[in-house]
């Protein structure tokens, strides 16, 4: 599964809990964005979670 480049955020696990409260496994994936970023005064195209994005566009 994909990672972010910049925090390393991957996938994680846990359960989908239904009304009767039964668990099943799941999976909570990031939301992984491809995006040209510049670093250094060069453009870089990275694979970066949103929270990241939000962030770089701060700065």
């Amino acid at each position: 599964m994909a990672k972010c480049e910049v925090c390393g955020k991957g996938p994680m696990s846990g359960h989908n809990v239904s009304f009767s409260q039964r668990k099943t496994k799941r999976q909570f994936r990031p939301n992984i964005q491809r995006t040209t970023v510049t670093q250094d005064g060069r453009r870089v195209r990275l694979h970066i979670c949103t929270r990241c994005l939000k962030t770089t566009a701060k700065v």
